[in-house]
């Protein structure tokens, strides 16, 4: 990328999983709102389709995986898929990789740090540019691999005091926020949908220890208590919401991706998006 990424983005597991022609319909209008970039996960059908569908539906704005699955994608494959696209759509291609989580994985986890680094070398060694590469780093060991080999980091499910740490990790490092949002106008409603998200979560070590890192216990992780879903989400109103994004900013964020959380099965949340929108 020639430019580091600012601005605000979208986080959502909805441009893959929805109709196609919605998500490019979708991909079009966020980029028309002002939006610098769409994050998609690795979750669901075939990764690459799904970018190619969204760098063909847009124009400007960067598509980024939030995260692509190490274990999933061989570098070799990622390099060939790569070096396939137009020149356009590489230049607005920002790779977020990550480790995953070793009860997701099973017998072939291995140690974070020496796997992220072995799979940058193949990236590298396969002609994928490192300053595309951002990584999904959380502790001070990843993110200083995050600051010595790649564009930066996209921390998930975060405060903006880990921003600050971040921040103060990475030095001038790319750092691309998620921050998840509610928009409800029943507070408890959304409170127990996001309590659901968080205690989903808590069940991974690393996220439960990023947590634990900013102060908060084993019964707030275990209960997904209302201190520790308020921290990493906001659930109110849009004044509320610009409130944590801007503290996310002030904390050291080039980028804040918003990702809108609704009950299993919702639509796009077009409505969201626009109230939300950059302009």
């Amino acid at each position: 990328m020639t430019e580091k990424l600012g601005g605000r983005g979208v986080w959502s597991s909805e441009l893959r999983s929805g109709d196609a022609a919605q998500i490019v319909g979708a991909a079009s209008e966020l980029e028309a709102l002002g939006y610098s970039a769409l994050w998609v996960p690795d979750v669901g059908g075939p990764l690459f389709e799904d970018l190619n569908r969204l760098l063909q539906a847009t124009t400007t704005v960067t598509i980024a995986t939030g995260i692509l699955n190490i274990w999933r994608h061989d570098p070799n494959d990622v390099a060939r898929w790569f070096h396939a696209l137009p020149e356009d759509h590489r230049r607005r291609l920002l790779l977020g990789i990550g480790v995953s989580h070793g009860v997701v994985v099973g017998e072939k986890w291995g140690r974070p740090l020496t796997t992220v680094t072995t799979y940058l070398d193949g990236l590298e060694l396969a002609g994928v540019p490192l300053q595309q590469v951002c990584l999904a780093a959380l502790g001070p060991k990843m993110l200083e691999l995050a600051k010595n080999r790649t564009a930066g980091a996209h921390p998930y499910l975060v405060t903006p005091e880990h921003t600050a740490i971040a921040r103060a990790a990475l030095g001038e490092g790319l750092l691309a926020v998620e921050q998840g949002v509610m928009l409800d106008n029943d507070p408890v409603a959304a409170r127990e949908i996001g309590r659901a998200v968080v205690k989903g979560y808590g069940g991974l070590p690393n996220y439960a220890n990023n947590w634990k890192r900013l102060g908060f216990t084993n019964d707030d992780i275990s209960s997904g208590s209302d201190r520790l879903v308020d921290a990493l989400i906001a659930l109110d109103d849009v004044a509320d919401i610009e409130q944590r994004i801007e503290a996310h900013r002030r904390a050291g964020a080039d980028h804040v991706c918003i990702q809108v959380i609704n009950a299993p099965g919702s639509p796009l949340p077009l409505d969201a998006w626009r109230r939300l929108s950059p302009l």
